[in-house]
């Protein structure tokens, strides 16, 4: 481990420390954050996953930061962490064909695993449960990270948390009702088919990547899957991929609960103070809690 670098995040809120975890690509940044002391049961650990394309975002961002304060207070000692990032791609243009260099899958997805092998060791050493959880992208990687890991026959997490993820190669079609939901001013911004095949193609690094069903779990046997919350936002064209893989997940036998949040656009996690963050992890603490 590297030199923890504390920092204090008030007294009313969880505290964080900056750290660092060997991986099998180099040091791995992550943020450990403890629940306050007026939190009076220490439910577990959860590895959380911040979103950004595969290609953007970091610890600072708040979809990492802020969701990791929250957590924190629901009882469970967080680690934020900072996988390895693909390059930037663009909305407008295609990915050069062939084979992408530099960062690409799988590499995100091994300093996910590293991580989640370490978490996974502490919570069996103090007798915790261990859940994993992401946003956006993050949800595809931990998703992928649970699947791999369950086919390698290695201990996983005892639990999923994905948030508004992308999940599929390629977009699944959108159904009329999600349609209407992201008509108008709501369509500014949406991924469409186009951008997430230009956006997984990145991440993949070729053609044949994309079909790993570890790259993008969506569409292949999910069997062995632990218990999962799939917590969607009501605009978003990614909606389609969570609610997709929602039911993939029940159909290969897995314990599943689906959810969209009421009225929230895709990234609704970022946004802390909003009425949309404080709903995303309400509805986050109750499954987490078990209530």
């Amino acid at each position: 481990m590297a030199q923890h670098v504390e920092r204090a995040a008030g007294s009313a809120t969880a505290s964080f420390i900056d750290d660092a975890l060997a991986g099998r690509h180099g040091p791995i940044p992550v943020r450990r954050y403890e629940p306050s002391a007026s939190v009076s049961t220490r439910h577990g650990d959860l590895v959380w996953l911040h979103g950004g394309a595969f290609s953007h975002g970091g610890l600072d961002q708040q979809e990492s930061h802020a969701v990791g304060l929250a957590l924190a207070e629901t009882g469970f000692a967080v680690v934020a962490v900072d996988y390895r990032r693909v390059p930037p791609w663009s909305w407008w243009r295609r990915p050069r064909p062939g084979v992408l260099g530099g960062i690409r899958y799988p590499v995100p997805l091994d300093d996910v695993i590293d991580v989640v092998r370490w978490a996974r060791r502490e919570a069996d050493a103090a007798g915790r449960e261990l859940v994993l959880g992401g946003a956006s992208a993050g949800a595809c990687l931990g998703a992928a990270a649970a699947l791999r890991l369950h086919r390698e026959g290695m201990p996983g997490p005892d639990r999923l948390l994905l948030a508004y993820g992308t999940f599929h190669a390629a977009l699944p079609p959108v159904p009329e009702e999600l349609r209407a939901r992201i008509r108008g001013r709501h369509g500014l911004v949406q991924f469409r088919p186009d951008t997430v095949e230009k956006m997984n193609r990145n991440y993949a690094g070729s053609v044949e990547a994309m079909a790993d069903p570890f790259a993008f779990p969506g569409g292949h046997d999910l069997t062995g899957m632990p218990p999962t919350l799939v917590l969607d936002a009501d605009r978003d064209s990614l909606r389609a991929s969570g609610e997709a893989f929602a039911r993939e997940l029940a159909a290969a036998g897995g314990n599943v609960s689906h959810e969209v949040v009421p009225e929230t656009s895709h990234g609704f996690l970022d946004r802390p103070g909003s009425a949309a963050f404080a709903d995303g992890i309400r509805r986050a603490a109750y499954w987490l809690r078990g209530r």
